[in-house]
């Protein structure tokens, strides 16, 4: 065949075993910069990465034989999808590969907040003894709100249907899709009945600082608020605004408009969100456990299997 990839991130190693046999030839270089990149991506005729760097204009072009831009994990914000379709190239990703593992983290971190295990694990720990202080919440009889019913939205709405509570979900771009875990909604039946709201769309243009103080302020009850989609789907001064007057009873965020330090302890909002008792943080883990790695890569190689005849 003597087709090329570049795998240009650390991916699980499965992928390359799978290209190899069907022809592919892989070279994995996890290490490679953009700079690299730029002045070799030419030779390829697939790109696989996850986050390392952005997939724009200007590397597109460079890829004068890119027929297929791999993409291991499951949101695309850092493929430039639009213009990779108008050169006639593939973009695929993985979402099926972590939907468990984002789940899974969610209902971890709504658990925790609802009955206070980090307040009261450290309360313990430093000689307090504080029951009624630290009383939680059941979910049972709650209603949760999923916006964004894909994968992980459904694999939630799944995964919490033991629990006994309402799982109500609202998708813009999707329709009839209620099933035996969730019920669609319009958006004003979430904001009338959520107590608990989790996100789960991807990052546009559409739904950057989507969670602002206007979409805050219709909601009728006190909601916990869960976010491990993209972080700049939520705005954080909205949320801190949010505990303070009561609105936002507790939120679980994986994600956050800005991520990794030094950067992130330079926001003015940081020390607020970070002395929080009422704030739960992870950081942008929730898709990221030791099966998803391997089975992302599973995924991925599956759908290149697929667009095989494409060769």
């Amino acid at each position: 065949m003597n087709k090329k990839i570049l795998i240009a991130d650390h991916l699980h190693p499965i992928f390359k075993e799978e290209a190899e046999k069907m022809g592919f030839e892989c070279h994995d270089n996890a290490l490679i910069s953009r700079e690299e990149c730029l002045a070799t991506i030419h030779e390829y005729d697939i790109i696989a990465i996850r986050t390392k760097f952005q997939i724009d204009a200007e590397l597109i072009d460079a890829g004068k034989k890119l027929k297929i831009i791999a993409r291991a994990g499951a949101g695309m914000d850092n493929v430039d999808e639009e213009y990779a379709h108008s050169k006639g190239i593939k973009c695929i990703n993985a979402p099926e590969g972590n939907r468990d593992a984002v789940a899974e983290h969610v209902i971890g971190m709504l658990l925790s907040l609802l009955n206070n295990l980090r307040t009261a694990d450290l309360e313990v720990r430093q000689g307090i003894w504080d029951r009624e202080g630290n009383r939680g919440w059941e979910l049972k009889g709650k209603t949760l709100a999923i916006i964004g019913y894909g994968n992980n939205g459904m694999m939630l709405a799944r995964k919490l249907s033991g629990f006994e509570l309402k799982i109500i979900a609202y998708d813009k771009y999707k329709t009839g899709f209620s099933d035996a875990f969730a019920q669609e909604v319009s958006m004003e039946q979430v904001v009338k009945e959520a107590d608990i709201l989790s996100f789960h769309i991807p990052l546009s243009r559409e739904t950057r600082q989507l969670f602002n103080d206007e979409y805050l302020f219709h909601f009728k009850k006190p909601i916990v608020l869960l976010n491990a989609s993209r972080g700049e789907i939520v705005n954080t001064k909205t949320v801190l605004k949010g505990l303070e007057s009561g609105k936002i009873a507790a939120a679980g965020l994986d994600v956050l408009e800005v991520e990794k330090f030094p950067a992130l302890a330079e926001q003015e909002w940081f020390k607020e969100l970070a002395e929080s008792k009422k704030v739960l943080l992870s950081p942008h883990i929730a898709g990221w456990t030791h099966e998803s790695y391997r089975k992302i890569s599973e995924v991925l190689a599956q759908k290149l299997q697929v667009l095989l005849s494409e060769f």
